[in-house]
């Protein structure tokens, strides 16, 4: 191998190290330690900064593995994560969960959840995080009764509803957009 051959392979080994590291996702800068999200930089379809974004994610299903992130409640780092990337003030985002079915779970305590699964909650540390921000945690009045919990039971700070259906309800109401999975 010449010397020029040489300099054009180290070359391009550090431009490629250079575009995969680029492309790696990052947590933050909102939620330090969950929702990664890849940045995008100038996108054809403009992000309008001065925008409120509202938003209410309808969360109804939870991992197989008890010892798993519930993916879907970490939609909610992403969403912070993401649009504060893109240079929209964490004030002009708004997000709330409303949590029901099976997730249900996943938004109870740590004593609860090693009650019933033997582990911690995953979920905990997250949902905490989520909430520091403001993000607002519904859960379903009628999943905690079909599921067997107690409202002490919820992590401090999850709020109670009625139902699932009378949230995203009022939610719209207040112009939340739904996300539905």
């Amino acid at each position: 191998m010449n010397y020029r051959s040489c300099i054009t392979l180290v070359l391009s080994l550090f431009l490629s190290i250079q575009i995969m590291h680029a492309q790696e996702a990052q947590a933050g800068p909102v939620i330090k330690n969950y929702g990664k999200v890849h940045r995008i930089s100038d996108p054809d379809y403009k992000t309008n900064t001065s925008h409120d974004f509202k938003v209410v994610f309808d969360v109804t299903e939870s991992p197989e593995n008890k010892e798993e992130v519930n993916r879907y409640i970490e939609t909610a780092a992403r969403f912070l994560n993401m649009h504060a990337q893109a240079g929209i003030p964490v004030e002009q985002l708004s997000v709330a969960m409303v949590i029901h079915g099976s997730a249900t779970l996943n938004v109870i305590d740590n004593d609860a959840y090693k009650k019933r699964f033997g582990v911690p909650n995953p979920n905990e540390p997250l949902i905490r995080e989520l909430l520091e921000k403001g993000v607002q945690l519904i859960q379903c009045g009628q999943s905690i009764n079909s599921r067997g919990v107690d409202r002490e039971e919820l992590i401090p700070g999850v709020q109670l509803s009625l139902s699932a259906m009378t949230a995203l309800i009022q939610l719209q109401g207040d112009g939340y957009q739904l996300i539905k999975f």
